[in-house]
């Protein structure tokens, strides 16, 4: 089984792929094989497994950039939504707003006096273009007028030896990836982009807490190619559902920041649908675009 991921290895999202793919392994009897195909905000791997055979051996690790790349990215060569079988939900989780230890900054409000009074001095990271991380930065540069430069990069795990040095000054992570380096003492977390305080990370603020009526949620799930089959689709998303059961897997989904979401095929396509409607309103409100 051909698991697709869009990221690049040892980044958040392929920490969370691995996690599944590892359970389903054990349980199915059926080796699932993370693959990184990186690159286009997680659009090359999408393009290969639309185009892949419908036959239930290959899958896409999805996330809140594929509802994003429709309306950032106007000529894609496919529609995601109508050319994708939704299987299963894994978990939702917010971004994490950290900045370099050497920004002279500790909360959301000192960070924006700080970009007002320095213009065309920031910069933040983001892992590739139409990423939850890209577009959360854009909203909130969008909100508070912040003057800030965009520096993608193939995965975030490839950002943070330039914001540990500085050279690049923030990302907003997804929360796997920046709570672990914010833990680690590498960078400093700032905000969390939940329109409230996320559970196990309550000591640092909600980003709307200074902004209000700043959010940027994201998700991460599976899907298929369009046309598989009915009965292999239900049987992931037992499995997967099952698995979101397991004391251990939510475990260490938790450790990541992450709160499991199990959903039917139906309800994650649904919601998929409205996420993709929410990052439309997102995309044209920060007034970005790729192409």
């Amino acid at each position: 089984m051909h698991f697709i991921n869009g990221f690049a290895a040892g980044g958040p999202v392929d920490t969370v792929a691995r996690i599944m793919a590892q359970w389903l392994s054990d349980r199915l009897g059926q080796q699932f094989i993370v693959e990184n195909r990186t690159g286009s905000g997680g659009n090359i791997a999408a393009a290969a497994v639309i185009s892949a055979p419908p036959d239930g051996y290959t899958v896409l690790f999805v996330g809140a950039n594929n509802a994003i790349s429709t309306s950032l990215y106007k000529h894609l060569p496919f529609d995601f939504l109508n050319d994708t079988a939704p299987v299963a939900s894994f978990m939702q989780l917010p971004n994490m707003f950290v900045v370099a230890n050497a920004m002279p900054v500790k909360t959301v409000a000192e960070f924006i006096d700080y970009c007002k009074t320095n213009p065309g001095k920031i910069s933040f990271a983001s892992s590739g273009n139409g990423t939850s991380v890209h577009l959360s930065a854009e909203l909130f540069k969008a909100m508070t007028k912040c003057d800030m430069l965009h520096v993608p990069y193939r995965g975030s795990a490839m950002a943070y030896p330039d914001i540990i040095s500085n050279k690049v000054q923030l990302i907003f992570d997804n929360l796997p990836g920046a709570l672990e380096q914010a833990r680690g003492g590498s960078v400093r977390a700032l905000g969390v982009t939940s329109r409230e305080r996320w559970p196990g990370v309550n000591n640092v603020p909600a980003i709307a807490e200074t902004v209000p009526g700043f959010e940027a949620l994201g998700f991460y799930g599976m899907v298929a190619p369009k046309g598989t089959p009915p009965d292999i689709i239900d049987t992931l998303n037992r499995a997967v559902n099952e698995a979101l059961k397991d004391p251990k897997l939510v475990a260490r989904l938790s450790d990541l920041g992450g709160l499991p979401k199990p959903m039917s095929s139906a309800e994650f396509g649904k919601f998929m649908a409205d996420e993709t409607g929410k990052w439309r309103k997102v995309v044209d409100f920060a007034g970005v675009s790729v192409d």
